[in-house]
């Protein structure tokens, strides 16, 4: 099989991210945004993924973390669809539920072609370090619409933004494991292609 690797380079007047994903290399994850809970974040996802990801980030954050946190979901959704160029079939859709403390996330994902992101979390909205919460729904906007995938997010209920947030990382992180997969054959689609 071949390599499946991507980097990418975004260099804009308000954020500046470099970006590289191993899909089937695990390894220790490198993230620095400038903001310590999207790093952890982010470093949650790659583990719980069995990802290698190395992400530089700077930008604007004296103004607001907004552009930074949106611009980083925007390099990474085409990070992940740049290593999946050359993949051949893939099982194309993954779900995983996880558990953190009081939390819950349900986390579904079809690398369908087709960009939508659901997202029902309930927020209490206390900043976690410099970060806002409600800027991660923004992140995974500009994640699904760059991947061009549906993605799901439901927490039924939670105990706390941190453990909410990241019990959403990590359940991302290992239904795109399964999405991810290889199988033999075509295409899984009643179509025989996958839109875009």
């Amino acid at each position: 099989m071949t390599t499946r690797s991507s980097t990418l380079t975004r260099e804009t007047r308000e954020t500046q991210i470099t970006a590289t994903l191993e899909l089937d290399k695990a390894g220790e994850a490198t993230v620095a945004t400038g903001l310590p809970f999207l790093d952890h974040m982010l470093e949650a996802w790659a583990c719980h993924g069995g990802f290698g990801l190395r992400l530089q980030a700077n930008g604007d954050l004296d103004v607001d973390p907004h552009h930074l946190v949106e611009d980083c979901g925007i390099v990474l959704g085409r990070v992940i669809a740049g290593s999946l160029a050359e993949s051949g079939a893939i099982r194309r859709a993954g779900f995983y539920s996880f558990p953190m403390d009081g939390s819950l996330a349900n986390v579904a994902i079809d690398l369908c072609g087709r960009p939508n992101l659901i997202w029902n979390v309930p927020l209490i909205g206390r900043r976690l370090g410099d970060l806002d919460p409600f800027l991660l729904k923004d992140f995974f906007k500009a994640l699904s619409d760059n991947l061009r995938a549906t993605v799901h997010v439901n927490v039924p209920y939670g105990d706390n933004d941190h453990h909410m947030l990241e019990a959403v990382f990590k359940a991302f992180g290992r239904g795109l494991r399964q999405a991810v997969q290889p199988v033999n054959g075509d295409v899984i689609s009643t179509k025989g292609i996958i839109d875009g």
